[in-house]
């Protein structure tokens, strides 16, 4: 099962992979660093897994040569209203209904922003910051916390990792608080699931987490 790049209608280039006799849709919001293989990937391997057809947006359209410091840098000019259309863009280009989302890192953030959007049948942010960062806080950015207030919040399962310094445990004392669901993983830190490459992997609670959210997200879609 192969992905191809679109361009979405907003003019954002997007992952996409049509399963074959798809359950639904899939919405999968990459971190900071952006589609590269390591995320053609997972939309390939979630479109097998999941049986949805899959969709992962790019968060810093036209900026997508930035590197990581250039991303952190410009996190304070992304604007809520744009990224929230291309993720319900990329919902649409599914072509298949219902359609849930997940994201990592600040994917994981705009997961949670999403929940304000109504669009979505479930959402999974896996370490998604709860807060807005100080240094990504601009005129554009609300914060995700509200955003899952003015939705279901019980369509939220968080992935979370105690040791993991952008959710920090009152942060997601908070988010649990509205009623979203949340899984912590004991000593975990920030990306500990969905890149092995990192040194902050950890194959067990990964393999547990994808598990969880797979579970969620079915339960969650079969119901809507």
């Amino acid at each position: 099962m192969s992905g191809m790049r679109i361009t979405l209608p907003t003019g954002t280039r997007a992952e996409y992979v049509e399963a074959d006799e798809p359950r639904g849709g899939l919405v999968v919001i990459p971190d900071i660093i952006g589609l590269r293989p390591l995320f053609d990937e997972m939309v390939a391997r979630l479109a097998r897994e999941w049986r949805r057809t899959v969709c992962a947006p790019d968060l810093y359209p036209g900026r997508e040569d930035l590197d990581l410091e250039g991303r952190l840098a410009a996190a304070r000019e992304l604007v809520d209203d744009e990224v929230l259309a291309d993720v319900v863009a990329a919902a649409d280009a599914c072509g298949v209904e219902p359609v849930a989302v997940i994201g990592f890192c600040m994917g994981g953030m705009y997961a949670l922003k999403a929940v304000a959007t109504g669009r979505f049948c479930a959402h999974v942010p896996f370490y998604g910051m709860i807060r807005v960062p100080e240094a990504w806080r601009g005129p554009g950015q609300g914060e995700p916390l509200d955003a899952v207030s003015a939705g279901d919040p019980s369509s939220v399962l968080a992935i979370i990792g105690t040791a993991d310094d952008y959710t920090p445990p009152d942060d997601v004392d908070a988010l649990a608080a509205t009623g979203a669901g949340v899984v912590r993983y004991e000593g975990a830190a920030h990306g500990f699931v969905h890149d092995p490459a990192r040194p902050a992997h950890r194959p067990d609670d990964a393999a547990d987490a994808w598990r969880r959210a797979a579970e969620f997200v079915e339960a969650r879609c079969a119901a809507s």
